[in-house]
């Protein structure tokens, strides 16, 4: 093999974690959690209540957030056999195109989606999850991913408003709870904006009290979408990071949003981005228009050390898996041995990581 240099090793993103210290549930409530501090100039690190955020942010600043909507987009259902199979919907729910109703009311639209059952499910066969709702599957691929067609009478979202379980990261070993419907969603997610397959972390620290509290205290707020897919949770399987294929990502950038970020940047107001899917949304939109502009339309950017960033000046964000895209994307804004030391450093103060976890800000 020849020689990968460390930055690009995937074995250099890797790091030691309790099991314990993988948050199962939501805090008490939502500012009750730790936030670390970490300072990329003088690589000083604190830990301070979640709730103190805004003595830490520079003054000013601009914080965009991630407003989707995380779906129930994990359904339970049954082959004609009677073997029950688990489907979970992969597609952004506003990108299924769908084909007009045929004459039993049913309209149609294809889709990609994780299938999950004893015996696995063949191209053709029928899953049924209720008198107006089933799939066909149409082709298998990797990793468990099929190409269906769903059909449905009525409304769609409705069907997984109704059915359907929120698909909780693989790393919390419980089902989901009716509590979850409400904390594994941020506070300003929007109706409008239903169909991710995971939620954007970052913002779950939010309480409305406490995005009031910054508002008053001077800090501005801007909202785009991206519908989070569950590649998000995709290990990074190839040693070189460097040959590893990203998923892609569906996101909106809305004029108003575009606006406010060419305003701060031109008064010298940072560009806070709330979570690493605010981040890849900005970036992505960055690197194909060469701009900040309203953008709507699919990103696979990796951002890993070396990426220079154009948009996005400081990030808040959630502790993240061993070897994952989102602990890269962290260390090419943080630097790689600087995110190493501080997640060491979380581990030591018994830090809860993951989706329900505690927060770092780099500053």
């Amino acid at each position: 093999m020849s020689h990968i240099p460390e930055s690009c090793d995937l074995q250099s993103y890797c790091f030691e974690l309790p099991e314990e210290l993988i948050a199962q549930q939501p805090g008490q409530s939502r500012e009750a959690s730790r936030l670390m501090v970490l300072d990329r100039a003088s690589g000083h690190r604190r830990i301070v209540p979640f709730a103190d955020i805004g003595a830490f942010l520079p003054p000013g600043a601009l914080l965009v957030a991630n407003n989707s909507r995380v779906l129930p987009a994990r359904m339970f259902g049954h082959k004609p056999t009677g073997g029950r199979v688990e489907f979970l919907l992969l597609t952004p729910l506003p990108l299924l195109a769908a084909k007009e109703p045929d004459a039993d009311g049913f309209s149609s639209a294809q889709a990609e989606g994780l299938l999950r059952s004893a015996k696995k499910p063949k191209p053709g066969e029928r899953i049924e999850f209720s008198d107006d709702f089933h799939l066909v599957v149409e082709a298998r691929g990797d990793f468990g991913k099929s190409q269906v067609t769903l059909h449905w009478r009525d409304d769609l979202a409705a069907h997984f408003m109704r059915q359907g379980h929120l698909p909780l990261p693989p790393y919390i070993r419980r089902p989901d709870t009716d509590s979850d419907r409400e904390r594994y969603q941020t506070v300003y997610s929007r109706k409008d904006k239903l169909g991710s397959a995971a939620a954007p972390t970052a913002g779950l620290h939010f309480s409305t009290k406490l995005k009031a509290e910054l508002a008053e205290a001077g800090f501005a707020w801007a909202e785009l979408t991206l519908y989070v897919g569950y590649g998000t949770f995709s290990p990074v399987r190839v040693r070189d990071i460097r040959e590893h294929t990203m998923h892609r990502e569906y996101i909106e950038i809305p004029e108003a949003t575009a606006v406010a970020i060419r305003e701060a940047k031109s008064r010298g107001r940072p560009v806070v981005a709330v979570g690493t899917t605010s981040a890849r949304a900005l970036e992505g939109a960055f690197a194909q228009t060469g701009c900040v502009a309203a953008f709507t339309g699919w990103t696979d950017i990796f951002m890993r050390p070396g990426y220079e960033f154009n948009v996005v000046e400081r990030l808040l964000t959630n502790f993240h898996l061993p070897g994952s895209s989102l602990i890269m994307l962290v260390s090419a804004l943080a630097g790689r041995e600087a995110v190493q030391d501080a997640y060491r450093h979380a581990v030591q103060e018994r830090m809860r990581f993951f989706s329900y976890g505690d927060a770092m800000l780099v500053l």
